[in-house]
């Protein structure tokens, strides 16, 4: 793209997340000048206090199920397995913080200009710095929007005491007592980690199941199988106000009980990260659902602004602010005309203890799109656990349209489903049928292979 000369930059983004920086890397290699501004952390929140530190702490809780597993295999551990919260915390640390430098060089290697420092909009093509210590405002003829979410807590008497989950990866001393209030992703799999890293762990949720929006059998599934694992889970309650005493806090919950733990996460959801950014003064207002509206172009209301990954409408997930940073630029600086990007078969992982990972329609959504369905789904004890003496249970389960055969989605619950689900999303996508699946061959003895050698409905 030829530089425009009315302008200091061609393309100035706000925000040094996945998007961002994608966004930035290739604008930078069609020859645009382009400028980054990130104020806290780059590479976001996936890097920072999202999916990198989340999965390192979800690796470290498995280790409790694997040396306790390892009895039945005739491992004899000497001594009791001991946790120790700081080793695993600064080590976590020590890496995000060399992501954070392959970030800047990454950023630096392709010719972008960084700027440590919050961004302002003043107008429809200029941004305001402060740079050591002074103002300082800069020009594009194009603004990307790319700042993310932020935790949201919910306001009740001693909300001050519960911690969001940008905090809950730097505790100074490990809590024994540990409690979560939500019922989505980041809920459920914090419960899941402080269990398996040796905390008395609670889960307090409003709604009567957790993971809306999921499967419902894969919900009921997940739900049990936590339960064996010694979470607490308690449904259709809230908390009420929360009180310290000593070191401690008392728990107060709608349903009358009180609980004493040492710490409170409030995983109540995220809301896009626009404050201070000056939309108001610029005529771009929210949407009913509190996100950022962007046409098939991402562009908002003022066209010079544009927005993508979280702040905007589709799913709030690392790979989805890629995809749509990559065809950003392929539409506004390689000038292809592309259709919208396709939310529908996006796979997607909850990594609590069993994982959860999913790609496709959910039973119930099939049901109320098409005429008539075939569901095949299996539940059984994996091979490791007929002689780690464990009770833990996989769920694989195909949803397929009866009128064509497709395989509208897959879903499972089980031990690196997650990995499992992100090659069943090429089928899927791909619109591949049940036959297709019954003709392709087995890894036996895997798990993974039950997804090929379902042959019969297990109901309509």
């Amino acid at each position: 793209m030829p530089a425009n000369a009315d302008y200091e930059y061609d393309l100035f983004i706000i925000g040094a997340g996945s998007g961002g920086v994608r966004a930035a890397r290739m604008a930078a290699a069609t020859g645009a000048r382009v400028a980054v501004a990130e104020e806290r952390y780059l590479g976001g929140t996936c890097v920072n206090v999202g999916c990198v530190p989340k999965k390192l702490y979800s690796y470290a809780a498995h280790f409790h199920d694997s040396f306790t597993d390892a009895a039945g295999f005739g491992w004899q551990l000497p001594e009791a397995a001991v946790f120790d919260w700081p080793t695993l915390r600064d080590n976590k640390t020590l890496e995000i913080k060399r992501l954070n430098g392959i970030y800047q060089k990454m950023l630096e290697g392709a010719g972008v200009t960084l700027f440590s420092s919050r961004a302002q909009l003043i107008d429809a093509h200029t941004i305001s710095l402060t740079l050591e210590g002074r103002e300082v405002q800069v020009t594009a003829k194009q603004v990307l929007l790319a700042t993310g979410g932020w935790p949201w807590v919910p306001s009740f008497p001693g909300s001050e005491y519960a911690l969001n989950s940008n905090q809950i990866f730097d505790l100074e001393a490990f809590p024994k007592r540990f409690l979560v209030l939500g019922g989505g992703y980041i809920a459920v799999e914090f419960a899941s980690i402080f269990n398996g890293l040796g905390s008395n762990t609670h889960l307090i949720y409003r709604g009567e199941l957790f993971l809306k929006g999921f499967d419902q059998e894969v919900r009921e599934f997940t739900r049990d199988e936590m339960v064996k694992k010694g979470v607490n889970l308690h449904f259709e309650a809230n908390i009420q106000r929360i009180e310290p005493s000593g070191s401690a806090l008392n728990v107060y919950l709608t349903t009358g009980e009180v609980l004493e733990v040492d710490v409170v996460l409030a995983a109540t959801g995220r809301r896009v990260n626009v404050e201070g950014l000056g939309l108001d003064a610029l005529g771009v207002a929210l949407d009913e659902n509190g996100k950022v509206p962007v046409n098939n172009r991402y562009e908002t209301t003022v066209p010079s602004i544009l927005a993508l990954g979280d702040l905007t409408a589709g799913p709030e997930l690392t790979p989805i602010a890629l995809a749509e940073a990559m065809q950003l630029v392929d539409i506004h600086f390689n000038k292809m005309e592309l259709q919208p990007l396709d939310y529908s078969t996006v796979p997607t992982a909850v990594f609590c203890h069993p994982n959860i990972g999913m790609v496709g329609l959910t039973e119930e959504a099939a049901r109320k799109t098409y005429s008539k369905i075939r569901v095949y789904r299996t539940d059984f004890k994996p091979m490791k656990h007929t002689l780690s003496g464990s009770s833990e249970r996989v769920l694989m389960k195909l949803i397929v349209n009866d009128e064509n055969d497709v395989v509208l989605g897959a879903h499972m619950v089980g031990d690196e489903a997650g990995e499992l689900i992100q090659g069943l999303a090429i089928a899927v996508k791909a619109g591949l049928t049940k036959s297709d699946f019954d003709r392709t061959v087995g890894i036996h003895p895997t798990g993974a292979e039950e997804f090929v050698t379902m042959r019969t409905p297990s109901r309509y």
